[in-house]
């Protein structure tokens, strides 16, 4: 079985479910949003086949396991229970010996690179790499830290089932057999370092060995500037999370949510779970932005996916980041077409431009479009 992004010829533009026209609708689910959202006891055998599908080439589990007897992971919101020889919903880990083995603190599933500063991160409109904010505690100039690079570092693996993944391809390495300890990810941090992100993937998964690596990195570092971040889905523990948190806030490093939707049959749909352990899980970490106003603690993004995620789910989103505070940096991005949803078009400046004036408009004073040269139609 082919492992290559299937490319669909044209999109399908009539619901599985209601049978009206409807564009866009992208095959790998076959459903509108609107029954998505109302019907949604009607189409979850859909949504579960269309999810089954997506996960069966990359011999991951279709669902996050429950076995009767077995041990259970605690990391994120999936809480598998694994039995002898299976694996985890993430695909990093697996059962041996009435173990965990695999992904384990002391050897992360990963791979890494250096990216220049000022980089494309989602958050270098606000963050010391982009701006200098927080000169000069958090960063080495008064603006972007040109000469200073980030480590990057991209966790194979992840706790959700994105149908249109941007990084799909940790799929295929999730079940490899990869070995990096912290002591070597902590090493590659050179003196022209400014800072360690953490993304994939999902560094949810593997964030055991995430804090170890930061905690031996800042320990070499003591006398220099060496921030953590981390872009994430947000369904760790909240016991990991909260230790996200402190190593972000003492070393000036920020924490990127992507809030992929509003509605849970709409996040169901779209990433295979639910998204209440996200939602929790930005509320607290919102508790602690005024322990560290400059730079931002807790930024968020959503990906304007057409024909899914439309004015109304970013008008939900924005009201309640508002609710916790007006000032969180709020980021849309245009989506590019890419895994299973390769059959739908981008963002239309139209569907740009609604989502928003709806953000502004539900009370946040920063928000900004990214990826806006990706925008097409009208």
């Amino acid at each position: 079985m082919s492992l290559g992004v299937p490319l669909y010829a044209k999109n399908v533009t009539t619901c599985r479910r209601c049978g009206k026209i409807s564009i866009p609708v992208s095959k790998s689910l076959g459903l509108c949003l609107d029954c998505i959202r109302h019907e949604f006891k009607a189409v979850k055998t859909i949504l579960y086949r269309s999810h089954q599908a997506a996960r069966l080439p990359y011999c991951l589990p279709a669902e996050p396991p429950k076995s009767q007897q077995g041990i259970t992971c605690h990391l994120c919101l999936n809480e598998c229970r694994l039995s002898e020889g299976q694996r985890s919903y993430c695909g990093v880990r697996f059962t041996k010996e009435n173990k965990f083995a695999g992904a384990t603190p002391d050897s992360g599933n990963l791979s890494w690179y250096y990216d220049p500063l000022p980089t494309n991160c989602v958050a270098d409109w606000v963050c010391p790499g982009g701006t200098g904010a927080g000169y000069p505690d958090f960063a080495y100039s008064p603006g972007p830290e040109h000469g200073y690079k980030n480590l990057a570092v991209f966790y194979h693996g992840c706790s959700f089932d994105c149908l249109f993944c941007q990084n799909w391809h940790h799929r295929i390495m999730a079940t490899k057999n990869i070995r990096i300890s912290p002591e070597e990810l902590a090493a590659a941090v050179d003196d022209h370092t400014a800072c360690v992100c953490y993304f994939g993937g999902d560094p949810t998964t593997q964030l055991p060995h995430a804090l170890r690596t930061s905690k031996l990195a800042r320990n070499r570092n003591k006398d220099r500037i060496l921030r953590i971040c981390w872009e994430t889905n947000g369904s760790m523990h909240p016991a990991l999370l909260k230790q996200v948190i402190a190593i972000s806030i003492e070393s000036g490093g920020c924490i990127k949510f992507d809030l992929k939707s509003w509605n849970e049959n709409v996040h169901i749909a779209l990433c295979g779970v639910s998204n209440k352990r996200t939602i929790e899980n930005f509320a607290m970490a919102a508790e602690y932005i005024n322990h560290r106003p400059v730079p931002p603690l807790l930024i968020a993004s959503t990906l304007l996916i057409p024909g899914y995620i439309d004015k109304e789910e970013i008008s939900n989103i924005a009201k309640f980041i508002a609710s916790l505070s007006p000032d969180i940096p709020y980021t849309l991005l245009a989506f590019h077409p890419d895994f299973l949803m390769a059959d739908l078009p981008t963002t239309t400046p139209q569907q740009a431009r609604q989502c928003l004036e709806a953000a502004l408009d539900a009370g946040l004073h920063r928000v900004r479009l990214g990826n806006v040269h990706l925008l097409g139609g009208n």
